[in-house]
């Protein structure tokens, strides 16, 4: 018998109070330890989607699945799911050591929490500032958020989402604000930590090279009312590089994304066009 997804959209709707439909008839299913890339035009319900998976939205219709279990339904017995998060403002407590920012999640989520008082000086500082090493944040544990970069935050709320082992990971433009140079770094670092932890990731992005380097699958979404129009395997093996970000196989995977997403916002106006027509 198969194993269920990790992951299972069916049919899913999402229509909020003003009326207006983020979401139509949408499904989606991803394995365990899968790294799943959203794309497609602003507003058309990736980070809806996002939401929809972390139970902070419920669907109008149509059911969410995480882990066997549907979100918001009562939480009866079982192991709760831990679950990271970065978005695209690294935001950090201003008063907290960078150290103690990344160490947040053992300070909530169980079975961390219950041990956090007699470990957080010894054995979960010694977990942060080997997280920290990893993303080139090494000697930076005891210094304010005010007093590292942008980039430099970016790498720390990378820390924070994967400090308790999360076993999904749900990143919503998390390299979106920063300059180029620094994007490419941390899409590197972010392959190695999925490579070395595989948790199950999804990831919103406007980027399409973005995508092609870091995910499995890739899901094209439509404008609004959001659904996804197709999802496209990524073929080229791991570790990726840089480099190979730039060669022609992935640069004719990105302008086919490309071309697929203006082909469905041209048939979208078109359609808009005859409606105010007729």
């Amino acid at each position: 018998m198969a194993e269920p997804s990790f992951i299972e959209l069916s049919d899913v709707s999402l229509r909020y109070g003003t009326g207006t439909v983020a979401l139509a008839r949408t499904s989606l299913s991803i394995e365990t330890g899968d790294f799943v890339a959203l794309v497609g035009p602003s507003g058309c319900g990736k980070s809806t989607i996002l939401k929809l998976v972390a139970g902070l939205l419920q669907p109008t219709s149509g059911g969410v699945i995480v882990r066997g279990r549907e979100q918001g339904s009562p939480s009866v017995g079982g192991e709760r799911l831990r679950l990271g998060i970065a978005f695209q403002n690294p935001t950090m407590l201003p008063w907290l050591t960078i150290r103690e920012n990344v160490m947040i999640p053992l300070k909530i989520v169980p079975p961390f929490r219950a041990s956090y008082r007699a470990k957080r000086n010894s054995e979960f500082a010694d977990r942060a500032e080997a997280l920290l090493a990893q993303v080139g944040l090494k000697g930076f544990g005891d210094k304010r958020p005010w007093q590292l970069s942008g980039g430099m935050l970016q790498r720390a709320s990378l820390c924070r989402a994967l400090i308790h082992d999360p076993q999904l990971l749900l990143l919503d433009e998390p390299f979106g604000a920063l300059d180029q140079f620094t994007r490419e770094e941390l899409w590197a670092i972010m392959q190695s930590l999925w490579i070395e932890r595989r948790p199950t990731v999804l990831l919103v992005t406007h980027d399409l090279r973005e995508a092609a380097y870091l995910a499995n699958r890739i899901c094209v979404m439509s404008s609004r009312p959001g659904r996804i129009l197709e999802t496209r395997e990524v073929p080229f093996s791991r570790p990726r590089t840089i480099q190979s970000s730039y060669a022609p196989e992935m640069a004719a995977l990105v302008q086919a994304l490309r071309m697929r997403i203006a082909e469905a916002r041209s048939q979208e106006d078109q359609a808009e066009s005859q409606e105010v027509a007729a």
